[in-house]
């Protein structure tokens, strides 16, 4: 079963590179199967290989029904007359519980709707579509913020709701590197995105069906048992932990759990199934139920909690398996954990072909395959024997059925204890070897698991995550251990506190004192400075070695000794070649390169020399009056560097202090520690001393520069235009303090102005600062790119960095115009996505319009 999912997982990839009509595939699965049902009897091996075939031929089959279905999803245009960014009245029903998130200056609440009508002014229609509505309060003084979360109304699945919002349709950014958020968001049925005011909505009634009902009853009388139960910070986590509620973690505790690599503890993952399953299990066995009953009990506990927790792909597949497993361990066939895993994954692949695709998908499955392919096999070699051994120790009888060193182990033992019996009782000493010797097993395999883990996921992480966590074996080794005594212990807490607030106040500090251990170990695991490697996009040398590696380590696992060992040691080998080997940068090597990132209404340029040296002009960020919690330097501007194969910076410039422009910049400084920072003169906002202060942290020099300032750098020549020497900073950012240079190599130049407006720009035009390509200020908005200017640095190209349908309605008309009169030719970032000019000292290579 394991061979033969992938082969449907085979067959899905196939069919989403190239399409064939299906009656063609259905004819190839037809001829396929009567083959090898002619086949079996005589050539049984050859008869399986063409069975894949017919396998093959199905996954095709079922990805190309997906894609249809989605495709005639997609056509159905009846929301994209309502996504124009004016105000739409709608009603719809809440499909999925909110997440809801405070700070000291905003409320924010984010629902998933389905729809039932919508009308703006010149349409109204009944349609069902998918929207995720981001909902903002009136902000309050500091001293209400403690109470803001509290006044916000609970919103619970079913309930049906009158808003008046702003729709707009999901974007991506067109990056090299960058998410297909578009994608993302089909997979979870949500075809638009919204704001509104939190006044705005009316509550018209709840319609949910009974199980909906009784899912969000019980998430919230769990929720409300937890916070009870545990101080605020612990809760927050618990809530993660227990029933994937994230809505209360603060972003620094996430951040040291991902840099720790134990990321997987803080979300609901197949462990968490693991160990209450296993715990429902022992208890239903230890109260004399037969093996069916506990079984079935322990099943449907875990398809429960999958639907309580709004099972994801990681869960869903834990309690497929798990089922799977205990249905086979009825029938005495439960020494296969890779049948069970290829069944799960050919159930979740058919119900889903997408979701081979998907990250998640991808881990989880990669996961359970190293603990079945690898782990397993090497614990059958190691610890199983000497588990074995400790069974019916007092029982030579039982010695008859071990390996001979085995028995030599408990004969030695025997004696040992026999001869300390003087000292203490001997069934207390062999209670207490015995328990020692389970420890030291115990600690060995989770040794095993962890670094086989961490070695088999580096290429994904690298990959889909730039991540190489050096501190994930210690940390997860110590770690592991706690979830599984927390676990237990904290469903024990909650189940009693349904009785008696008493009785679980001893569960609840086990599980309490497990968490602070927990979180003590990821903060100081996380905080160490090389704990968290960041990786730009391996290349496809050292992909393909790290999937040979793996493949020939699964083959040889359940071989000799000998192969078992070289194939791990190959496997580990391919890991460190993949972290300590990144790929080369993707420059052009003899020519200036100036890229305009994608970052929507924002602002991120890419300057590399002819040397090699990369600069980078501010890091994105979101608008002022924006409440986003979306990080631009980390989920825009870094995937883009790493996908060049960039993992360091040279220099890094900050224009001025507007958040679209410095927002992603603490970030960038984490992930790619330059050894300059260049800037104006940045007023002291939080943001600004945030970013300054991290800059002297890591080492970083800080250098600020001003209008008459020269310098060469990697092979070009910089003039520095603005701002002047006397300007002073204010208390706010504004436009006209942007650093504004000029950059030249041989013969050709490009002028980068910020968002200078036009005094600042008078300043500029007065240093004729001729340049072939020119960076359009503020988003080509009417307050620059003034007439004296062009007149002054009479480019032949420009470019605007300006995000589709903004509020601004930039780059203007006016601007528009005013290049196009001069012959220049203007790129846009809104249409186009990255931009990519050369300047090979004498000519400008413009990017190819796609």
């Amino acid at each position: 079963m394991f061979t033969f999912a992938l082969a449907l997982g085979g067959g899905i990839l196939l069919g989403n590179l190239l399409w064939r009509p299906p009656i063609w595939l259905g004819i190839f699965a037809s001829v396929c199967l009567v083959s090898t049902a002619i086949l079996c009897s005589k050539h049984p091996r050859f008869a399986w290989l063409v069975a894949h075939g017919a396998v093959i031929a199905l996954g095709w089959i079922a990805f190309v029904g997906h894609a249809s279905q989605s495709a005639a999803t997609a056509a159905d245009s009846a929301i994209n007359d309502f996504l124009s960014g004016q105000e739409v009245t709608f009603i719809g029903t809440v499909q999925r519980e909110p997440g809801a998130f405070a700070s000291a200056t905003r409320n924010f609440l984010q629902l998933d709707l389905a729809t039932e009508s919508l009308t703006d002014a010149t349409h109204s229609r009944t349609t069902h579509a998918g929207i995720r509505l981001n909902i903002y309060s009136r902000e309050r003084e500091d001293e209400e913020a403690e109470t803001a979360t509290a006044s916000h109304p609970r919103f619970k699945y079913g309930d049906r709701i009158r808003v008046i919002a702003k729709l707009r349709p999901p974007k991506n950014f067109h990056n090299p590197g960058a998410l297909d958020y578009e994608s993302y968001l089909r997979r979870q049925g949500i075809t638009a995105l919204g704001s509104a005011k939190l006044e705005s909505i009316e509550l018209l009634g709840n319609n949910s069906d009974r199980i909906g009902r009784w899912r969000s009853y019980a998430r919230h009388s769990i929720i409300a048992r937890i916070h009870q139960l545990w101080p605020e910070r612990q809760a927050a986590l618990m809530d993660a932990m227990l029933i994937g509620e994230r809505a209360f973690i603060e972003h620094d505790v996430t951040a040291d759990f991902q840099r720790s690599g134990t990321y997987h503890v803080l979300v609901v993952s197949g462990m968490n199934v693991g160990i209450l399953s296993l715990l429902v299990f022992w208890l239903l066995r230890r109260l004399r139920f037969g093996e069916v009953i506990a079984s079935a009990a322990t099943v449907i506990l875990a398809a429960g909690y999958a639907f309580l927790c709004d099972g994801g792909a990681p869960i869903v597949r834990a309690a497929l398996m798990l089922a799977i497993f205990l249905i086979a361990r009825l029938m005495y066939r439960d020494r296969s954990p890779l049948n069970a895993l290829g069944i799960a994954a050919a159930l979740v692949l058919l119900f889903d072909p997408a979701a081979l695709f998907d990250t998640s998908f991808q881990l989880t499955f990669l996961c359970v395959l190293v603990i079945a392919g690898l782990a397993v096999p090497l614990f059958e070699r190691t610890s199983d024997p000497w588990r074995r051994g400790l069974r019916h120790f007092q029982s030579t009888m039982f010695d008859l059925s071990l390996p001979p060193r085995v028995v030599q182990f408990r004969l030695d033992l025997r004696l040992l204890l026999s001869r300390v019996e003087r000292f203490a009782p001997e069934p207390l000493m062999r209670f207490l070897t015995l328990r020692t010797i389970g420890v030291v097993l115990t600690i060995w395999e989770v040794f095993v698991v962890s670094a086989l883990m961490q070695v088999a996921l580096v290429l994904p992480m690298a990959r889909y995550f730039h991540r190489a966590t050096l501190t994930a074996l210690p940390a997860n080794i110590l770690i592991i251990p706690l979830t599984g005594i927390l676990m237990p212990a904290s469903a024990a807490a909650l189940a009693l506190s349904y009785v008696s607030q008493s009785l679980a106040a001893l569960p609840a500090f086990i599980a309490g004192l497990s968490l602070h251990l927990i979180t003590g170990t990821v903060h100081i695991a996380g905080s160490l400075r090389y704990a968290d490697l960041r990786l730009p996009s391996p290349s496809w040398t050292a992909s393909l070695l790290s999937i040979s590696a793996l493949a020939v380590a699964l083959l040889a696992a359940r071989r000799s000794r000998r192969w078992a060992v070289v194939s791990l040691a190959a496997l580990i080998a391919a890991a460190v070649f993949l972290v300590t080997r990144p790929a080369a940068p993707q420059i052009s090597p003899g020519q200036l390169e100036v890229s305009a990132i994608d970052v929507g209404q924002a602002d991120s340029t890419l300057l590399v020399s002819p040397e090699g040296r990369a600069m980078l002009v501010d890091a994105a960020g979101p608008l002022g009056f924006s409440r986003s919690e979306f990080d631009y330097g980390e989920n825009v501007v870094s995937p883009y560097l790493w996908a060049r194969g960039f993992s360091r910076l040279d220099v890094v410039v900050i224009s001025h202090g507007h958040s679209d422009h410095i927002g992603g910049m603490l970030s960038v400084l984490n992930s790619f520690r330059p050894r300059e920072l260049w800037v104006s003169r940045l007023p002291q906002t939080p943001a600004a001393e945030r970013v300054l202060t991290r800059a002297q942290d890591l080492g970083i020099s800080i250098r600020e520069l001003h209008a008459g300032d020269e310098l060469n750098w990697s092979g070009t020549h910089i003039r520095v235009l603005a701002p002047a020497t006397s300007d002073e900073p204010g208390t706010k950012p504004h436009n006209n303090d942007s650093l504004a240079f000029r950059i030249a190599y041989q013969e050709t130049a490009v002028l980068l102005e910020g968002d200078s407006e036009k005094q600042a720009e008078r300043l500029i035009a007065l240093q004729k600062p001729e340049a072939v390509l020119l960076k359009v200020a503020h988003n080509g908005s009417l307050t620059s790119t003034t007439p004296e200017l062009l007149d002054a640095v009479q480019p032949r190209y420009a470019f605007i960095s300006v995000g589709a349908r903004n509020p601004f309605r930039h780059p203007r008309p006016e601007i528009l115009g005013r290049l196009a009169q001069r012959g220049i030719a203007t790129y846009r970032t809104d249409t186009m996505g990255a931009l990519t000019f050369l300047l090979d000292g004498k000519t400008v290579t413009p990017p190819t319009p796609r």
